[in-house]
């Protein structure tokens, strides 16, 4: 018989152990949070977050893990489509635009790993992959006649998700404008440079 999810104090399951971790991760840094500081953010005991976590580095890899997680289902998604490698490209970074904004500190959690820990070292390795993926996704592109054929397909993953991950460091849901419209404008900015002009 397998054991159900494991139960905390009333008001503290895992999703919102989670969310008050990396919330103080993201205001303190991995490094300068200890448990004692989760234990006051949450305002429970270190015992009450153990009966979720085994320690503060299963907290970080939960929190990257979602971020990566669900950059990797977008990508599926879209390298599933029947459509122009430069149709794929757009969609995936339009999608990539939602995904930051609607999972915020997930994100914003993500990109300020460093390499520190497994769990870091971990993530970065998959955002070396993802990172892989959108350049030969840009390569198809540019083989296709969309893209211009001068540029070097990594330096253009590169820059494109440099621009869109700089959103972290200022969009604000209440007050940066709909995720939809910033989207757009992402994609307008960073392809109409890149396109095959007919």
């Amino acid at each position: 018989m397998e054991a159900g999810p494991r139960r905390g104090r009333p008001g503290h399951d895992l999703e919102s152990v989670l969310r008050g971790a990396v919330k103080v991760f993201n205001e303190r840094g991995y490094d300068g949070t200890s448990m004692e500081d989760l234990a006051r953010e949450l305002g429970i005991t270190k015992s009450a977050i153990y009966h979720h976590v085994t320690g503060k580095e299963e907290l970080l890899r939960l929190g990257v893990g979602r971020a990566l997680d669900a950059l990797f289902v977008i990508l599926d998604e879209v390298s599933g489509l029947d459509a122009p490698a430069m149709a794929r490209l757009e969609e995936l970074a339009r999608r990539s635009v939602l995904l930051l904004a609607a999972e915020l500190p997930f994100v914003t959690l993500l990109l300020r790993v460093r390499g520190n820990t497994k769990a870091e070292r971990q993530a970065l390795a998959r955002r070396r992959e993802f990172d892989a993926a959108v350049a030969s996704l840009v390569t198809q592109a540019r083989d296709e006649g969309d893209l211009r054929p001068d540029v070097d397909p990594a330096v253009v993953a590169r820059l494109l998700y440099g621009m869109i991950n700089s959103v972290v460091e200022w969009y604000r849901p209440r007050g940066g404008g709909r995720p939809a419209e910033l989207a757009d404008i992402i994609v307008t900015v960073a392809f109409d440079g890149l396109r095959i002009k007919p």
